[in-house]
């Protein structure tokens, strides 16, 4: 019997840049999987952890970056693993960092900031792509406007939980 649950989030890392907003890609290295594939922070959540902490934990985890603001974005995709005969909801997380240097998982072998136009082209989820559109329409200002109400996250109640600091390598 097929199952249903929410498994996974996508984290968009954005910043502002000279000519914009700017997102965090990361390619994925060999020996895990989707080797060479380029693609936003991603990863499982996992037991008794809520979506949003887990959207934490997985951009201090695969970057080394704390967020300095975060927006829902809106949007669940979904995605059925064949092999566990199961349909994994993916909600969608944006984070706002302060700063450029992040440090890479063993998960990465490379990553690269770029203008979110240049980031779709490179992506290799259309799924993360798609989001990106949604992104450039909320959160092009750098902020949700008249959104934020209901999108914002509040980090004062999500980050009262620790994150683990995990092994990584540095990066420019």
């Amino acid at each position: 019997m097929t199952t249903f649950r929410v498994a996974f989030v996508d984290v968009y890392v954005l910043r502002q840049g000279p000519a914009g907003l700017e997102t965090l890609i990361l390619r994925r290295a060999a020996g895990g999987r989707c080797p060479g594939a380029w693609e936003t922070v991603h990863g499982s959540i996992e037991a008794g952890e809520t979506p949003v902490a887990a959207a934490l934990r997985e951009l201090m985890e695969e970057t080394g970056l704390a967020p300095a603001r975060v927006y829902n974005l809106s949007r669940v995709e979904s995605f059925y693993r064949h092999a566990a005969d199961e349909v994994g909801f993916i909600p969608g997380f944006a984070a706002f960092v302060d700063g450029g240097a992040f440090r890479l998982s063993a998960e990465h072998d490379a990553g690269e900031w770029l203008p979110v136009p240049a980031a779709q082209g490179r992506l290799a989820w259309p799924r993360e792509r798609r989001a990106l559109d949604d992104i450039q329409l909320i959160l092009s200002r750098g902020d949700a406007g008249p959104l934020a109400d209901v999108l914002q996250v509040d980090l004062g109640i999500e980050s009262a939980a620790p994150i683990a600091q995990p092994p990584n390598r540095p990066t420019a």
